[in-house]
């Protein structure tokens, strides 16, 4: 899954840890880690805070752009 991938990606780059992610997003370690391994796909909302986070797109996130 194409989110799985850039998920994973856009974390190595931003050099933030799964913990600091989940404290600027409000949600838990398990979340990210959920995501990352393509268990489940965060709600709209949070999928909109992930892409602040990440300084990113959601167009890239979900596939739909190769601009971040």
């Amino acid at each position: 899954m194409k989110f799985t991938e850039r998920f994973n990606e856009l974390i190595k780059i931003s050099g933030k840890t799964q913990v600091e992610i989940a404290n600027e997003i409000n949600v838990s370690k398990q979340c990210i880690s959920d995501y990352k391994s393509g268990k489940s796909v965060p709600s709209l909302q949070t999928l909109y805070l992930l892409c602040r986070c990440l300084e990113t797109t959601a167009d890239y996130l979900l596939g739909l752009s190769d601009e971040y």
